[in-house]
Formats: C-alpha cells, structure tokens, sequence
C-alpha cells in the first residue's frame, strides 16, 4: 500500500495541531525554552547517543487517550527544567500509539513504534520510560510519577546510576 506524500502531510500537521492545542490547554505556553527535541527513529537517536555518550530516554506514549501519559507531557517533559535537563544529558526517543483515527501516524512509523514496543515493551505499559545505552541495553525503566520536574530528574539520574 503507498502512502501519498500529502496524507503523510496531512497527518503531521494535525499531529502538530494537537500537540500546539494540548500545549495551550495544559498550561505549556508559558514556557520560555523551546520544547524538547525528540527523535522518532531510534538509530538515529542510537548514533546521536554513541557519538556524545549520552542515555537515550524512550518515551512510550498514548498521546490522545492515556491520562498519566498527557500528565508526564505536561507536568514534566514540557517544562522548562526539564527541557533544559534534556538538552545536556539525554537523547529523547517519542514512540507514541494514538488511537483516535485523526491522530493516526504513518504506517511507517507505527511499524517502527511497534518494533520499539517489541524489544522494551512487551507488558504494553503507558507511559513507560525506558533509559539505555546507544546499544541498546537498558539502564532503567519508569512510568509517570508526581512531584513535578525536579522529582523526575532526580529519579531518572538515579536510574542512570544504578548500572
């Protein structure tokens, strides 16, 4: 089955839609930093990684029906802090599974989110955060915890020194 290059179009803006509108309803819109930068494609996150020894978070996502997921978006990944943080520690890896037809992703990459849920999320757990190495291997695992930004660094930083 082709994919025409406008409904791949398509889907994206409305993707972007919907993350500018949950942005704006969920208070990220007073946030000075510009958001995150997050890859879809987990080699090229995996060479990023290699060449500046930073862990790769992945973020497993239900952007459009699971509630802590929207919550760890909004409480932590868009803040200011946490921005910050991620820009000198972390590689960010977004696999997220909408539901709602409008949201749909290319096929492309729902088999590549499907590929990454194969290898480090099995149980089929939202949100989850996996934390590994540019080889992959994992150095932690973790959902959405309350406390805000700061509880969260702290958390990741110590899953990070675990192993």
């Amino acid at each position: 089955m082709k994919i025409s290059p406008l409904k791949v179009a398509g889907s994206l803006f409305i993707s972007l839609l919907l993350i500018s509108t949950m942005t704006i309803a969920y208070g990220g819109a007073e946030s000075t930093l510009k958001p995150p930068s997050w890859f879809y494609n987990i080699s090229e996150a995996k060479e990023l990684a290699a060449k500046t020894g930073k862990p790769i978070l992945i973020s497993f996502a239900g952007s459009d029906w699971c509630k802590p997921c929207i919550l760890l978006t909004r409480e932590v990944f868009e803040t200011d802090k946490f921005v910050s943080y991620a820009d000198k520690n972390l590689i960010l890896v977004l696999a997220d599974f909408p539901r709602y037809k409008k949201n749909r992703l290319p096929e492309q990459q729902v088999k590549h989110n499907e590929a990454l849920a194969e290898k480090f999320n099995r149980e089929g757990s939202f949100p989850l955060v996996v934390l590994i190495d540019s080889e992959g291997t994992v150095k932690g695992k973790t959902g959405y915890l309350e406390g805000g930004p700061e509880d969260y660094i702290t958390h990741l930083n110590t899953l990070l020194a675990e192993k």
